[in-house]
């Protein structure tokens, strides 16, 4: 068996081939590494925005259905409007037709 060591001058080749295939590998880790950094931080930003985003929703659903509450409608129309009810003299009720009965003669 031969007992020269494994870094002599038989395998130059190998050795270049090894320190050059190590520092691609290092080269790509550190390359993905970065990458990975950047992706998790934009996520985090994303998150944070859609977040704020929820927020603003449930505010403006709240905001919403006070706008759209009953007794701000009857209260901004007597106060602003000057409207009332009207009297029962006022009402007029008209019966609604059905589509597929026929009128009687």
């Amino acid at each position: 068996m031969d007992n020269k060591p494994f870094w002599g001058s038989k395998h130059p080749s190998t050795i270049v081939s090894i320190f050059i295939d190590v520092a691609f590998l290092l080269l790509v880790e550190y390359g993905n590494y970065n990458h990975m950094t950047m992706l998790e931080d934009s996520m985090a930003k994303e998150i944070q925005i859609k977040e704020r985003l929820l927020e603003e929703q449930k505010r403006l659903k709240v905001e919403l259905a006070t706008l759209e509450s009953p007794q701000r409608i009857e209260a901004f129309a007597k106060d602003r409007l000057q409207m009332q009810y009207p009297d029962n003299e006022q009402i007029i009720v008209k019966k609604k037709k059905r589509p597929f009965m026929k009128e009687k003669k």
